[in-house]
């Protein structure tokens, strides 16, 4: 409950030497890796045609162009569902390395950012695969909205979590927000990149069925 209304007293507490009071935030995340390898299995055993987002994608007037449908036709539901844990892992120390950068004026270390999104992190996890079992069993169709849906909120729930912390006038909140956002964009180009490198090497993409028809 503290990481709801007062998370400053639970991180801020943790990272300054109280051990005892609060769950270590391995743990915490040990726990919501569990519960979403969890989800998964339900998911794929039960719902899996409720998540169909390669369907959903292809159904945008953004990736309505040839080379996106093309790329998209590759996709698998499956694959990324396989892989979502471990894209949740990776996620963490990179969030963590943006916030060290983007509050360089601050007295915490890359470790202890890492810690902050251990703890943020993983409560999003928890809370988002609950009430997504919850949306699933009473309006499943509307799954995939509610998964896009909880991204601003956990945006502006960082942004609370993060003023506190670091004690942040709004002025600043708003600065450090704008930063961290350029930074989320710029790695999420390069992580592009680099995955479409890799999808190209191991033959996922073809780069002649990205050439406009003549």
């Amino acid at each position: 409950m503290g990481l709801f209304t007062k998370p400053e007293a639970v991180i801020c507490s943790y990272v300054e030497g109280v051990r005892k009071r609060y769950i270590n935030p391995i743990s915490f995340f040990g726990l919501s890796l569990t519960l979403a390898g969890l989800s998964v299995f339900i998911i794929k055993k039960f719902y899996i045609e409720h998540f169909d987002l390669q369907a959903w994608m292809m159904s945008l007037e953004i990736f309505s162009n040839e080379a996106s449908q093309q790329a998209l036709a590759n996709y698998s539901t499956s694959d990324s569902m396989e892989y979502s844990s471990l894209i949740f892992s990776a996620i963490i120390p990179i969030f963590g390395l943006m916030s060290w950068i983007v509050f360089y004026d601050k007295k915490y270390n890359l470790t202890e950012h890492i810690v902050i999104y251990l703890y943020s992190m993983s409560l999003y996890s928890i809370i988002s695969i609950i009430i997504g079992q919850l949306v699933l069993l009473i309006a499943p169709t509307y799954y995939i909205s509610f998964i896009f849906l909880s991204y601003p909120i956990i945006l502006l729930y960082h942004c609370f979590l993060l003023k506190r912390i670091f004690k942040l006038s709004v002025s600043e909140l708003i600065l450090k927000t704008f930063l961290f956002l350029v930074f989320f964009f710029i790695s999420y180009v390069i992580l592009g990149i680099i995955s479409f490198v890799i999808g190209l090497i191991t033959g996922t993409y073809d780069l002649s069925s990205f050439k406009p028809k003549s």
